[in-house]
């Protein structure tokens, strides 16, 4: 049976999605990975003003966007108001060791924050695995008290679990760790759905590079769709568009709600000169986009399979106060 919302999570999921509910988000969060891209010296005015072009040209075609305190307010500022705004709450990278990874925040940036500015929904980006213990436990913890915080002000969080390998003599690209993907994949979405988050963002729980079977890439998305309690999307994990227009397709077709995707829209615009920039955001950006849009129409399940709103009555705020603070 589908969960009841309170209105201003329902709203949020509206303002972040398509007519017919589906997610086609442009995500531009990227803080760390962005700059590296840069030029070196590359002066923060310019990364501002760059992915601000990026996120304007782009916005034709997406039904939200998902952005960053540090380099993406301008982006936020100037974006156009029929267009749904998600907001990054975690600081870029993490805190700890590559195998004992932490989230980490910047001080400061709080859900408050986010929702006084007007964002339609919060994101936060775990490194996650469900074997690792405690550590799995503390994580799940965090993720569980800043779901709580978004609920308090009736905002809709995105929750993107991000696997590594807690080995270190194990790479993540490896066959062994793929071997164990689509498990962990699969525990995840278990574990991670039930702390109470809207929706989440997850990875292609296979590694295309090694595992070149369609069908088995089919078996493990319907895997961790049924392993989900709740709706979820993908997120293309930097790998070019030509790989990511087919995970789309796959991933819909298993029962993910839409994308979020970054790098795999923008990525070569970065290093063009802002001519070359705008005509490849404008010309094969926006194609790009069009054409995960209408993988989303003909294969996306609605999030609204998931979510009902509060049931209306002439009084319903006084009758039911239990619904905005749900």
């Amino acid at each position: 049976m589908p969960q009841t919302l309170t209105p201003g999570r329902w709203r949020g999921l509206k303002a972040t999605s398509t007519a017919d509910n589906r997610f086609n988000i442009l995500a531009f969060d990227q803080r760390g990975s962005f700059i590296k891209m840069l030029p070196a010296g590359t002066p923060y005015e310019t990364a501002v003003q760059m992915k601000r072009d990026i996120v304007l040209w782009l916005s034709p075609a997406f039904s939200a966007v998902l952005l960053d305190a540090e380099y993406g307010m301008q982006a936020a500022l100037d974006l156009p108001g029929n267009k749904g705004l998600l907001m990054a709450l975690e600081k870029s990278g993490y805190s700890g060791d590559a195998t004992y990874r932490k989230i980490d925040f910047t001080e400061g940036w709080t859900v408050e924050q986010i929702k006084r500015m007007g964002a339609a929904a919060v994101k936060l980006l775990a490194y996650y695995h469900p074997q690792s213990g405690a550590l799995a436990e503390e994580i799940e913890s965090v993720i569980q008290k800043v779901t709580e915080d978004c609920h308090r002000l009736d905002l809709p969080i995105f929750v993107e679990p991000i696997s590594y390998s807690l080995d270190a003599a194990v790479s993540r690209d490896s066959a062994e760790f793929a071997r164990t993907r689509p498990a962990v994949a699969v525990e995840t979405a278990r574990r991670l759905s039930k702390l109470g988050v809207d929706i989440l963002k997850l990875e292609f729980p296979v590694d295309v590079n090694i595992d070149k079977d369609e069908k088995s890439w089919r078996a493990a998305c319907e895997a961790m769709s049924a392993a989900s309690s709740v709706s979820w999307v993908l997120l293309s994990a930097g790998v070019d568009f030509e790989t990511f227009v087919v995970q789309a397709r796959v991933a819909c077709q298993a029962g993910a709600s839409g994308y979020l995707a970054g790098r795999a829209i923008w990525k070569e615009a970065v290093v063009m000169t802002p001519a070359d920039r705008q005509r490849f955001i404008q010309e094969q950006g926006i194609k790009r986009l069009e054409m995960l849009n209408a993988i989303t129409r003909e294969y996306a399940r609605p999030w609204t399979d998931f979510y009902r709103p509060i049931e209306i009555t002439k009084n319903w705020f006084m009758d039911a106060p239990q619904a905005l603070h749900a």
